[in-house]
């Protein structure tokens, strides 16, 4: 009775670490994964913002026409955002 006691309590007791190290290696791959999602957000918010000022300064240098300028700017779009592809993935 007494072993089986003991056994018991030991098995509990595994089952417990092992659960614990289970969730602590699930939360360093979420933190990972949080820290990349932000990054890669930073990069967009950064593009986006790259892309209103030369729109900007596209138009107030006035060499260009609106729909020039409006390519432009949806190119620094599309590039920020294949650089928030390539930091995320």
């Amino acid at each position: 009775m007494i072993e089986s006691r003991y056994a018991r309590w030991r098995l509990t007791g595994g089952m417990l670490v092992t659960a614990g190290l289970l969730a602590l290696s699930g939360a360093a791959l979420a933190t990972d994964q949080s820290q990349q999602r932000q990054q890669g957000r930073d990069t967009n918010q950064a593009a986006k913002q790259d892309a209103r000022s030369e729109k900007v300064d596209c138009r107030a240098e006035n060499q260009k026409s609106n729909v020039q300028c409006r390519q432009d700017k949806h190119q620094t779009k599309q590039d920020g955002r294949q650089d928030k592809r390539d930091t995320k993935y």
